[in-house]
């Protein structure tokens, strides 16, 4: 006899992720869930965005990681609400944790919530969480044939953010050949090659982002 202890967990994980969405859509907020590996820079976006986009929207951010509290304190420096949720070894986050991330929040003083996944290309990409978007980021260092080698992440992407172009002259980084496997992938899924410690392409992910929101809180006619 095999049990197939994988399809319980997800069950019980999208039931209380419905419910979180269900909460975030009451109150008008959009969720992004951010995936990355470890390194890729998932910090410098979040605080690159923020600043182009705190004049328009009320922001918060749930911060994933294995240990510490690093990224929410670089965060919250910047007077934006911020949650730490410590997985102890998890490899992902679930929609459970970020309920409890949720009930930490004044909701009603948010349009916009940004979770930083834990660093993982595999583990997040099965959980739903209530997010309206999944958005991968890969980093030039990483190496082009990464939606290759973890084309799941990527399919289940919204958009792809190719960062750290800027060490694009040091890597032998195929921008074509990546395009190419994103594509073959996930077709309906933007590219944004930028750079967020130089704000080099920042403003096209910004106004597809602010584009994102600003659809989450339009009054639907139907």
């Amino acid at each position: 006899m095999q049990l197939d202890i994988h399809k319980p967990i997800l069950d019980l994980n999208d039931r209380l992720a419905a419910e979180n969405r269900a909460r975030l859509d009451e109150h008008g907020i959009y969720l992004l869930d951010l995936l990355a590996s470890p390194g890729a820079g998932k910090t410098s976006l979040i605080l690159a965005s923020i600043e182009r986009l705190r004049q328009r929207y009320r922001i918060a951010v749930i911060e994933g990681d294995i240990a510490s509290d690093v990224d929410s304190q670089k965060i919250k420096a910047q007077g934006i609400p911020a949650v730490q949720i410590n997985t102890g070894g998890a490899c992902h986050l679930e929609s459970a944790m970020v309920k409890r991330a949720l009930d930490a929040l004044d909701l009603s003083q948010l349009d916009l919530i940004i979770v930083e996944n834990v660093g993982n290309l595999v583990c997040p990409t099965d959980f739903y969480l209530g997010e309206d978007a999944k958005v991968m980021i890969l980093s030039v260092p990483e190496g082009h044939d990464k939606p290759l080698k973890y084309p799941g992440i990527f399919q289940v992407a919204r958009a792809v953010i190719l960062n750290k172009i800027d060490t694009m002259p040091v890597f032998d980084f195929d921008e074509r050949a990546f395009r190419q496997s994103v594509q073959d992938l996930n077709p309906q899924a933007p590219v944004f090659p930028l750079s967020a410690t130089t704000g080099k392409g920042l403003e096209l992910w910004v106004q597809w982002l602010a584009g994102e929101v600003d659809r989450k809180s339009e009054p639907d006619d139907s």
